[in-house]
């Protein structure tokens, strides 16, 4: 039961990661000025990294059977 509460998050972080890496990939050969192309790139770095952090913490949720947060509240 709880592996089928996985798939979506999962899934959903797969293709929120393809998408960065695809922008990531694009501004990486696009004429812009360097320091420009850095900053962006470390956005999209930073972005990855808060999608895999919070897929983990999702997980850790389903994982322990808080399923629904709104039920803290």
């Amino acid at each position: 039961m709880k592996s089928t509460k996985l798939l979506a998050p999962i899934f959903i972080t797969i293709v929120v990661l393809m998408a960065l890496m695809a922008y990531f990939f694009l501004w990486t050969i696009m004429p812009v000025p360097a320091a420009i192309k850095i900053i962006f790139l470390l956005a999209l770095i930073a972005l990855m990294g808060v999608s895999i952090y919070n897929l983990i913490e999702r997980v850790q949720e389903i994982e322990s059977g808080e399923e629904d947060d709104l039920s803290k509240y």
